[in-house]
């Protein structure tokens, strides 16, 4: 069946006001469902934690479902979902805790395709406990993180390997579960950063070899919530610091503070949203999320690939990696424009797409552009049509001329 974007678009109330987003890798446009939960959660009459009374039984509920949906999402159990305010503060969480147990001559393995979020909080473990930190170095022409070099990275030392499941720079699909093999193989925990892939098709957490997979619902149509997804028996084995008095129970006691009960709301029904994107699709709702995003995943790399294929017949743009699987996106630099520039100037003309370094810090740091200001990011998400790539790249032709103008 093919994939049915007039009805995936009419679930965005925002899309309506006419903009091209091609920004979904920094954060998707919110879908109808989610915002009606939201609202109606901060309607109903809700209270802190309790059993005592029905408004706090309510948030009680809210943060299980929320558990439960986002498991349904990775393919977890909803009693190793941890919930926070963003993926970034969950993975210093994590590492602060593990890393409380490094010691010198430890080792940490790091990429530098990787977000920041999953190489600082490491680093920054790693050097507090006095362990080594190794770095997987992706290959500058292609953009490919090789599996191959972690049997030489990784040793009877190694603590913990960090990597992504898919760069928010050049969309680089590593081949997770071989270098969770071979971490593995020597002891090592595995913490994937899935917050670039999740939204672009089926993820499983036990395929990916992941002892710890972190994602963020605002990238998948949901609210700011992120979720840290492990085996329950992994985070019973860890003791984070905590207050004294707030809970010990397993996944509680490693979420600080009172959530955002409404926005938890949102999570369940962005995920519940996932679950429709293929109506012809049965059976339970992780079996649907499967299918909608296999739907969308197919539609997605459609519109990319008339996008990767616009921007390769205009040799006045410098599109940066070639990676053999990617997600759907693309970082680039229009010759003659800054990509600051850039992104300026298609925004003045509705077409938004981000720029700089996206915190891909080490990626772009390697390839010798972040002090020139990193590049523009394109990324396609299940709302992206073929029409809007055509407006993207028409507006991109504008703009070529005019500095072709400037300049004579």
């Amino acid at each position: 069946m093919p994939f049915d974007i007039a009805r995936t678009r009419a679930a965005y109330p925002a899309l309506t006001e006419g903009f091209a987003h091609f920004d979904g890798a920094g954060g998707t446009q919110t879908a109808r469902p989610v915002i009606e939960a939201v609202a109606a959660a901060m309607t109903a009459a809700t209270g802190n934690r309790s059993t005592a009374f029905v408004p706090g039984r309510r948030s009680l509920d809210l943060v299980a479902a929320a558990r439960a949906a986002v498991a349904d999402l990775l393919g977890a159990e909803p009693g190793g979902v941890v919930l926070g305010p963003s993926a970034t503060a969950l993975t210093y969480t994590l590492a602060r805790t593990l890393g409380a147990g490094w010691r010198p001559g430890d080792e940490v393995v790091v990429s530098r395709l990787d977000h920041d979020a999953n190489v600082r909080p490491w680093v920054q473990a790693a050097e507090a406990a006095g362990a080594t930190v190794r770095w997987a170095e992706f290959d500058p022409a292609t953009g490919d993180l090789p599996a191959g070099q972690y049997a030489d990275l990784v040793t009877e030392r190694t603590r913990l390997v960090a990597v992504t499941a898919g760069s928010n720079a050049i969309g680089t699909v590593p081949d997770v579960a071989a270098i969770a093999k071979t971490a593995h193989a020597a002891g090592a925990l595995v913490c994937v950063d899935g917050v670039h892939a999740v939204p672009h098709g089926p993820t499983d957490l036990a395929s990916l070899g992941a002892d710890f997979l972190v994602t963020s619902a605002y990238k998948w149509s949901g609210p700011h919530l992120a979720a840290m997804a492990a085996d329950p028996a992994r985070w019973a084995a860890l003791r984070p610091a905590k207050l004294i008095p707030s809970s010990d129970a397993v996944p509680d006691r490693f979420e600080y503070g009172t959530p955002s009960f409404p926005l938890l709301a949102g999570v369940v029904a962005a995920v519940d949203h996932l679950a429709t994107l293929d109506p012809a699709a049965t059976g339970s709702r992780r079996d649907r999320v499967r299918a909608g995003l296999a739907a969308a995943q197919a539609h997605e790399e459609a519109v990319f690939e008339r996008l990767l294929a616009g921007l390769a017949d205009r040799p006045w743009i410098a599109v940066h990696g070639s990676p053999a699987r990617r997600c759907p996106t693309v970082s680039f630099r229009v010759a003659g424009s800054a990509p600051a520039e850039t992104a300026a100037a298609l925004g003045a003309a509705g077409v938004c797409l981000s720029s700089g370094d996206y915190y891909a810090y080490e990626y772009f740091r390697t390839m010798g552009l972040r002090d020139s200001g990193g590049a523009v990011r394109a990324s396609v998400y299940h709302y992206n049509t073929a029409e809007e790539v055509d407006r993207l790249l028409a507006e991109l032709d504008r703009l070529a001329a005019t500095g072709e103008r400037m300049a004579g």
